[in-house]
Parts: C-alpha cells; structure tokens; sequence
C-alpha cells in the first residue's frame, strides 16, 4: 500500500519525504490557500521534492473547461496528477485526459455505483473520503472494501486511493482491505510510527545497556 501526505505545506512534505516512505502527495484548494501562496509556485516546489504522483485539483464545470484546464496544469511538471470531480462532465473528461497521457484522480467518491462509474472512465485513481463518509455516520471502512472488490470483479486498472484518513484505525481498515493508496495528514503518518510498548521497551534497553561494563 503507497502512502500519500494530504497537504500542500512544503516544509511537512520535506520532514515526511526524507523518511524515505512517501510516495505521492495529494492537495487541494483548501490546503492551497492556507499556504498563502500562488498555486503555481506551490506546485512546482512540491513536484521538485517528490517523485510520485502530486495530485491537484481542476475547478471548472464542463468537461471542456476541465479538460483545458487539467492541460495547463499539467505543463507545470511530470508528475501531475489532476483531482477531477465525481460528476457527469468529470467523468466525460477523465477519459480525454488519459488518452492525452494527464493521470486522472476523480475525487469526492461516496458510493459504490460512483466508484464503479470512476473506474469505468479509466481514471488512474479513484478518491474515496472517508473522513467525511465518518461524519456522516456512513462506513467509509465497508465502501473502501467494495471498491476493491469492484476493482478485481471487473479487472479495472484504477488505483483504489482511501483519502483523508484522519486515525490509524483508518489505515488499519484500508491494510486489511487491501486498498492500493491512502492519504493521511503529516500528524498520521508520524503516528503511524509510534507505540507506547515501542517506547518502554528502548528505554529499558537504553537503561540496561548503561549497566553493561564497557
């Protein structure tokens, strides 16, 4: 399972990149503006640090308008991925941009139906919220277990991507699911490294070995 960081903070994007276990990073317009940057800018800094898949979001709301729009972001690095909306003109556009060799990551998945429609587009990645599927009192944990089995039933090449994971249960979910991407905010994916018998057990080993006749 990759691991993308869910942000556009490029100093949060340097500490996790230099563990050597990012993969991709995924922003939107939200995290973008708390930057205070121009998105431009943002967007190449990020694609300089990070090899894998950067995913950013197209505005527009025709099929047309995403598709230009995808395009010149695109130009912005190799790595482009571009987050398409989970709608009718989103889906006519994925395929076009595809077929133009621009990865598509349609987002603002919430159902099964939806994520089969994703897939059917031929979209690289199919987004799943699970963070806002939670606060709704839906199970993100049962739609992210049909989408891969949707995945396999009908041989779709589209990565299963678990986004906006807020808790290790989430990533605990989506391991045994065996979805192919999560997302998770910098405090997750430092999380993700601890445990309080992790910890009582180097101390132990730090306070014995200060007893071993050197």
């Amino acid at each position: 399972m990759k691991i993308f960081l869910d942000t556009g903070d490029v100093e949060a994007i340097k500490r996790a990149h230099d563990t050597g276990l990012l993969d991709g990073i995924t922003t939107n317009p939200t995290h973008i503006a708390k930057t205070g940057r121009k998105f431009q800018d943002v967007v190449k800094e990020i694609c300089g640090i990070v090899s894998g898949p950067v995913s950013v979001e197209a505005m527009a709301d025709t099929a047309e308008g995403l598709v230009n729009e995808a395009q010149k972001a695109a130009q912005l690095a190799p790595n482009i991925a571009i987050k398409i909306p989970m709608t009718v003109e989103g889906l006519k556009a994925v395929p076009i941009l595809e077929d133009k060799g621009i990865k598509c990551n349609v987002t603002m998945v919430f159902s099964s139906t939806q994520t089969f429609l994703a897939m059917k587009a031929g979209a690289t990645f199919v987004s799943i919220v699970i963070s806002r599927l939670d606060a709704v009192c839906n199970e993100g944990d049962i739609l992210i277990s049909d989408a891969v089995t949707i995945k396999r039933n009908f041989n779709f090449s589209s990565n299963v991507l678990a986004a906006s994971l807020k808790t290790q249960n989430h990533v605990l979910s989506c391991l045994r699911a065996g979805v192919d991407i999560v997302t998770v905010p910098e405090f997750l994916f430092f999380q993700m490294y601890k445990h309080p018998l992790t910890d009582v057990g180097l101390a132990q080993f730090a306070r014995d070995w200060e007893s071993v006749p050197k």
